[in-house]
């Protein structure tokens, strides 16, 4: 089989099985040459788009089982950034043998090549020798060297200039100096020589595993003041609630982005306390937010973002609708607390199993259960550092005080509990 595709005015041949390079068809080849060459010769077209659509497809499930950073690179490869994730895999060799099994299971050939940079691994990936290859930290030098100057990713331009001058290995490229290396070669060939090289940052824009909810409005001419702002709010309010209801999502945080006439950006953003979808108590909320938007000379596109939300299903109403239950949800009002002074000042107390008073606490969020304190009484309040007491007065040394001063002022002891014997935890030095 081979795949014929269009290069400039002509048909060639831009991918071919095994069976036919045997037979003497290769890359490059016009496709009526491989037609008279080889007569019974499976010919088919390329679909590019087709193989662009599975790569983003193998891009999205490297996400999900191997690294968070990953990247398509085009036409046949992807990039993994395995930074901090190789040894989740038993190692950077014992991950490149799964890889390589999950790709013989799935009908795909592969090398694979792990380097310092993005550009020496993919050179070694389809230029190298062997199938995998792992260029230990400091290698790159000496591994890139051998390789042909078509491996630094160069444009048609760029290799024939190499071609012309005598540059057939990356080696060849070293010695010579960068002036007159960019002036024969091009500065785009110093470009690439020096990210390979680790040089020059080569940076991967990962491939998004969920899809942000949002929409957008554009506006025929500009707005400025509040009344006409919330109104924008409230369209595109109901937009996200109808996304977010087909999705059957509930909005978390939201963030509201507005582009002035005069290319600035506005960025408000809010939170709840659950996900939600209702559109006139995300409207209170995003109201509080107007009076930190500045909007200069008028402003001209909205955009509305969920990036963070929950699954939100249908709620069962009848216990309410019966009067059966008359325990009211707290997340409202939470919310526009909240989002007048800040959602850090707005939480609960809930335990902690720790005998040290000053860890027996903890904040937690002000909707949720806080749990179930322990029979014995705790201090109510705790002082950041101790402070001394002056002219204790006790019955006997063992027993609480009955009189003492503290900050200039005497105070009798009606009742005590304890003395508790408090002491570290075994687990915490």
């Amino acid at each position: 089989m081979a795949l014929v595709g269009k290069v400039g005015r002509r048909d060639e041949i831009v991918s071919a099985c095994p069976a036919a390079r045997a037979l003497g068809i290769h890359v490059g080849m016009a496709a009526t040459h491989a037609r008279a060459l080889v007569s019974d010769l499976d010919f088919r077209p390329a679909e590019p788009e087709v193989d662009a659509a599975l790569l983003d497809r193998l891009a999205l499930f490297g996400i999900r089982r191997w690294s968070p950073i990953v990247a398509v690179s085009p036409p046949d490869g992807i990039w993994l950034d395995l930074t901090g994730a190789a040894h989740l895999h038993g190692g950077e060799e014992r991950f490149c043998q799964r890889l390589q099994a999950f790709c013989r299971r799935a009908g795909f050939t592969a090398r694979i090549a792990i380097a310092d940079t993005p550009g020496a691994a993919h050179a070694l990936a389809r230029y190298g020798r062997e199938d995998i290859a792992i260029i230990r930290q400091g290698g790159v030098l000496k591994a890139l060297s051998p390789l042909p100057v078509a491996a630094l990713r160069l444009e048609g331009g760029a290799l024939a200039a190499a071609r012309k001058f005598g540059f057939e290995t990356i080696a060849d490229l070293l010695p010579v100096a960068r002036g007159p290396l960019a002036r024969r070669l091009g500065l785009a060939t110093i470009d690439r020589l020096d990210q390979a090289l680790g040089g020059k940052a080569e940076p991967i824009t990962p491939r998004e595993d969920v899809v942000i909810p949002a929409v957008e409005r554009r506006l025929l001419e500009p707005i400025g003041t509040a009344e006409a702002i919330a109104q924008v709010m409230h369209d595109l309010l109901k937009d996200l609630a109808e996304v977010l209801q087909r999705r059957g999502l509930g909005a978390r945080s939201l963030r509201l982005i507005a582009l002035r006439i005069d290319g600035g950006e506005q960025v408000v953003a809010i939170g709840t306390s659950r996900p939600t979808r209702e559109v006139p108590h995300l409207l209170r909320l995003l109201k509080l937010r107007i009076e930190r938007i500045d909007p200069g000379m008028g402003l001209e596109q909205f955009q509305l973002l969920a990036p963070h939300t929950e699954p939100l299903d249908a709620e069962n109403l009848g216990a309410i609708l019966a009067g059966e239950s008359t325990v009211r949800d707290p997340a409202r009002l939470v919310d526009v607390v909240a989002g007048r002074i800040g959602p850090g000042a707005v939480f609960r107390i809930a335990p902690v199993e720790s005998h040290v008073p000053e860890r027996a606490v903890r904040p937690t969020s002000p909707i949720e259960t806080a749990g179930s304190w322990p029979a014995w009484q705790r201090p109510v309040r705790l002082f950041a550092r101790p402070e001394p007491l002056s002219r204790v007065i006790a019955l006997l040394p063992d027993q609480p005080p009955k009189r003492f001063e503290w900050r200039g002022r005497s105070y009798k002891v009606v009742a005590g509990d304890g003395p508790e014997r408090i002491h570290g935890e075994w687990w915490r030095r």
